[in-house]
């Protein structure tokens, strides 16, 4: 269950929300080592103003315009092969709807199954409170 966080300037996520939220999405189920399915999803949109996003546009000799910055939150269980393919399928899906490569910044964050609590049923919720 990975939890997919955006921070976006606030011009470009009014014009490509859903977009935006449909490529990213489309580009975790289509990384099929991590076997994330269709109802999985997960994600909190950040608008930023001008000057909340802060970077070098020309870091590491890219062109950057527009910075996209995305974080995902998961468990630690995948291989690096499979990271790759994630940030490659992210990016190849985002540049469909018109977002630059060079715009792009992916980050991972990774933690154990013991730091997730994904939402209980009334019986989990009963059965672990009377314990």
């Amino acid at each position: 269950m990975p939890l997919i966080q955006v921070d976006i300037d606030r011009a470009v996520l009014e014009e490509k929300r859903q977009q935006l939220s449909d490529a990213i999405h489309q580009a975790l189920v289509d990384t099929e080592p991590m076997g994330i399915p269709v109802d999985d999803k997960f994600q909190v949109f950040r608008p930023r103003d001008v000057g909340e996003l802060v970077f070098d546009p020309t870091y590491n000799s890219v062109d950057r315009r527009s910075l996209v910055l995305i974080q995902v939150l998961m468990v630690h269980r995948y291989p690096a092969s499979a990271k790759r393919e994630m940030f490659l399928n992210i990016t190849k899906q985002l540049v469909a709807i018109g977002i630059r490569p060079e715009d792009l910044l992916i980050s991972i964050m990774e933690n154990q199954y013991e730091d997730w609590l994904p939402g209980m049923s009334e019986e989990e919720f009963a059965r672990v409170s009377e314990s």
